[in-house]
């Protein structure tokens, strides 16, 4: 017989947002560990930067275009299985970078073997979440990103102080063997459903008190993809990776181009890093009370405003305005996408629509930079950039207003 969350004095659930979490922390401290090798391998082997920056552009492909492919594994096969599989995979990937002599070789095992592993740290965390989660979806969400956030501050601080202290070889290798062995013990935490282990979801008190299961509508992919809502998501998924992209490869050099020294434009791009945090458990958590909607408008409005800020601004420190308020909205919306898409589609296919809601968001994350970049490149100066970008806030901005509530039993 199932029993309530709740009635037990522990809920497994919490266990599964805290290896979530720790999860998350470890697929982000290396991607973005991996601005700090440039410098070492433009120095070794003579790559340009344009050159070096392809193979994120890569992963990032790879990311979107294989999230759809394993959203549906992890539908089917569950969490644990797909992301020890990736976490090795993942791992093993930054471990071969030590050994590795050729410009070819860094996309392999960084774009295509990174991009594999990290396609699947939504996709089977925030689904598994979204499933043992009806109550608080959006803060436990916001907390197991918050794990990203970490991770995307704590990754850069670690790569440096190996690569200064033991050459870049060896700190590809340390940290690809530290995710891989973290990766795979976190990992036997995580499981699919609260069915699995004889539970219901963490669900609201009314449904606890009256013993029942809350009654839910949860679409199938086929249903989901022919409704006007799911478009929309991923036409918005689309606008915001295009801006959040462009931003974080973006803001370093357009700092220095305003006078700041590297060290301290690094400093901005850190400042973003940690209040993103803070988006991420503030509107995770106010995503419970205001519902998707209203949350996407939070989100591109202050978007608008950071872009607003740097577009005008010509005076570096107020960098250290704009941080802030685009972090806070950067670590949004990674907080409430995934129960965006459990609040209007339910949890029976997350992992598929998921998946393919992020598929657009990181096509959109890999034209961003590169389109901002030739803007730059042809007027020098990321004026132009900036308004494209703003112009896509204000398109993200107005696809959410035309999104319509689903029925409210939605779950």
């Amino acid at each position: 017989m199932e029993e309530q969350a709740g009635t037990k004095s522990f809920f497994y659930g919490y266990l599964i947002v805290a290896a979530s979490s720790i999860i998350q922390m470890l697929f982000l401290s290396c991607m973005f560990a991996y601005g700090v090798l440039f410098k070492e391998l433009e120095a070794e082997f003579g790559w340009s930067r344009a050159a070096i920056a392809g193979a994120s552009s890569l992963m990032m492909l790879m990311m979107g275009t294989l999230a759809i492919f394993l959203g549906r594994t992890n539908d089917i096969a569950g969490p644990r299985l797909l992301l020890t599989l990736t976490g090795i995979l993942y791992g093993l990937g930054f471990m071969l970078m030590s050994q590795m002599n050729s410009l070819w070789e860094l996309y392999l095992f960084f774009g295509v073997m990174g991009g594999f592993g990290l396609a699947s740290h939504d996709v089977a965390t925030l689904s598994t979440v979204n499933r043992w989660f009806i109550r608080f979806r959006g803060l436990m969400t916001g907390i197991v990103k918050s794990g990203a956030g970490l991770g995307q501050v704590l990754g850069p601080i670690l790569a440096s102080y190996l690569v200064m202290n033991y050459g870049w070889r060896n700190a590809c290798l340390v940290m690809g063997l530290l995710v891989m062995a973290g990766m795979v013990l976190a990992s036997q935490l995580m499981r699919g459903d609260p069915e699995s282990m004889n539970t219901l979801p963490l669900s609201e008190p009314d449904s606890m008190k009256s013993n029942e299961t809350p009654k839910r509508t949860s679409l199938r992919f086929e249903e989901a993809r022919k409704t006007r809502s799911f478009w929309i998501l991923c036409l918005a998924k689309f606008a915001d990776f295009f801006c959040l992209m462009s931003v974080i490869n973006h803001i370093v050099p357009h700092g220095i181009d305003l006078g700041m020294k590297p060290t301290v434009a690094v400093t901005v791009l850190s400042t973003i890093g940690g209040c993103s945090i803070i988006g991420r458990l503030v509107l995770g958590s106010a995503f419970d009370r205001i519902g998707p909607q209203k949350s996407l408008g939070v989100c591109f409005s202050l978007l608008f405003m950071g872009l607003m800020l740097i577009l005008l601004a010509k005076d570096p420190r107020l960098l250290f305005v704009f941080a802030p308020i685009y972090g806070i909205s950067h670590g949004g919306f990674f907080a409430i996408a995934s129960p965006t898409v459990a609040h209007f589609f339910g949890t029976r296919s997350h992992g598929m629509l998921f998946g393919t809601v992020l598929f657009f968001g990181a096509l959109g994350g890999t034209l961003g930079p590169v389109i901002t970049g030739r803007v730059y490149d042809l007027f020098q100066s990321y004026d132009n950039a900036f308004m494209m970008l703003i112009g896509f806030t204000v398109i993200g901005l107005l696809l959410t207003l035309a999104l319509k509530n689903p029925n409210p039993t939605t779950a």
